[in-house]
């Protein structure tokens, strides 16, 4: 589900041919969460199916015509909800914040009313984590309550530390 939305990100700051949208993908994510060439064209082409992409134009190339997709207003409009809902914590959720801040950044969203969105869900998350392990009296229900609290506190740690990097993460997105 991440991959669409950061291919929808991608073609909303600018209109783009799979080959330009994958060496994007790579260079602001592809280290996180890599993708293939295949996974490109078949996410464009689902997007193009739902409606949330189009072909922008084709450009002649050395082999087959270039197909450059866009964004449409139903796409641009799924991803702005996409952006503004905060996730539910969860392990190995980085990657899924990391490329919503990076999407919010490029496409001048406030990445941080965001990140405060998502501290909120993961501090309600905490809170009921805590109560059903204060309820709970068996150990094998507090010791998977502590995991995910343990891992719930590693994503507050990010979200703070990245609010604090911004403006930098901005200036570097942008260039």
């Amino acid at each position: 589900m991440t991959v669409s939305y950061a291919v929808l990100g991608l073609i909303e700051e600018s209109a783009r041919h799979g080959y330009d949208l994958k060496q994007s993908y790579d260079r602001r994510f592809g280290e996180a969460k890599p993708i293939r060439f295949g996974q490109v064209y078949r996410t464009l082409a689902q997007l193009v199916r739902d409606g949330r992409a189009e072909v922008a134009g084709v450009e002649p190339g050395a082999g087959p015509e270039r197909k450059r997709y866009a964004i449409t207003s139903a796409g641009a409009a799924d991803l702005d909800r996409w952006l503004a809902e905060p996730e539910d914590p969860r392990p190995q959720l980085q990657t899924v914040l990391f490329t919503k801040v990076v999407l919010a950044l490029l496409s001048g969203r406030s990445a941080e009313r965001f990140l405060d969105a998502q501290r909120a869900r993961h501090m309600a998350a905490m809170r009921e984590l805590t109560a059903s392990r204060r309820e709970s009296g068996v150990v094998g229900d507090s010791l998977l309550a502590d995991y995910r609290l343990f891992h719930i506190e590693a994503d507050l740690r990010w979200i703070d530390h990245a609010a604090g990097r911004l403006a930098d993460l901005a200036r570097e997105v942008r260039s």
